[in-house]
C-alpha cells in the first residue's frame, strides 16, 4: 500500500486486540478498509506536499487531492477504523440483510463530507 493512514498499532487499539497472533489478518483487513475508504472518496492522498506537487506536475493526480497531514484526515482515519471494525466483527457473510461491499453507516458519515462529487 502506498500510504499508511492508520498503523497496525492504532488498528489493534481500536479493535481492543492486545495479542499478536491475529496481526496478519488485521493488517489484511486494514489494507482493505483503507482501499475501500479511498475508493469511496475518489481522491488521491499524498504523504507530503512534494509528492502532491510532483503528481500534479506529471498530470497523474486526480482532482481535489488530500495531504495525509490535513486536518480532514482525522475523519478519513475514523472512517477506515469503523470499516475495519466492521470487517473484523463480520468475518463471514452470515449477517442477514447486509452487503459486505458497502461501507458501514458510521464510516460513510465520516467520509461523505470529503468525497469528490461530480467529474
Amino acid at each position: 500500500m502506498a500510504i499508511e493512514l492508520v498503523t497496525l498499532g492504532q488498528a489493534k487499539a481500536h479493535l481492543r486486540v492486545t495479542h499478536a497472533h491475529e496481526d496478519s489478518d488485521i493488517q489484511l483487513k486494514l489494507n482493505a478498509a483503507t482501499r475501500m475508504a479511498l475508493a469511496f472518496l475518489d481522491r488521491d492522498v499524498f504523504s507530503t506536499q512534494a509528492e502532491l506537487d510532483a503528481a500534479v506536475a506529471a498530470g497523474t493526480a486526480r482532482p481535489c487531492p488530500l495531504l495525509a497531514a490535513d486536518d480532514d484526515m482525522d475523519m478519513v482515519r475514523a472512517g477506515i477504523l469503523l470499516t475495519l471494525g466492521d470487517l473484523f466483527a463480520n468475518r463471514e457473510e452470515v449477517v442477514t440483510g447486509t452487503i459486505t461491499s458497502q461501507l458501514p453507516t458510521g464510516a460513510k458519515a465520516c467520509l461523505l463530507p470529503l468525497r469528490r462529487m461530480g467529474a
